[in-house]
C-alpha cells in the first residue's frame, strides 16, 4: 500500500479567520512568541499499488483545493513504507 499526502493551504493574501482565533487564543496559554497561525487541510490517498503522484495531482486540483484562494503540495508518506 502506498499514501500520498496532500497539503491545502489558504494562499498567504487570503485572511485565514480560523488561523487568526488560534493566534489571538495563544496568549491566554501563555505562549507569547507565535507571530502567525494559519489553519489548513491534510488528506491522504492510499493507492492499491504504486503511487501515482500525477494522479494524486489531478486529484488535488480538481476535487481537493480551491486554486482560486488555495495552494497544495503533494508528497509520498514514507511513514507507510516504514510502518510506522
Amino acid at each position: 500500500m502506498a499514501r500520498v499526502v496532500v497539503d491545502v493551504m489558504l494562499k498567504p493574501e487570503i485572511l485565514d479567520p480560523q488561523g487568526q482565533a488560534v493566534a489571538n487564543a495563544l496568549p491566554r496559554l501563555g505562549v507569547t512568541d507565535i507571530s502567525s497561525v494559519r489553519i489548513g487541510r491534510r488528506i491522504e490517498i492510499e493507492f492499491a499499488g504504486e503511487p501515482n503522484l500525477e494522479t494524486a495531482r489531478e486529484i488535488a486540483d480538481k476535487l481537493l483545493a480551491n486554486p482560486v484562494i488555495e495552494d497544495f503540495q503533494i508528497h509520498l508518506d514514507d511513514t507507510v513504507a516504514e510502518g510506522v
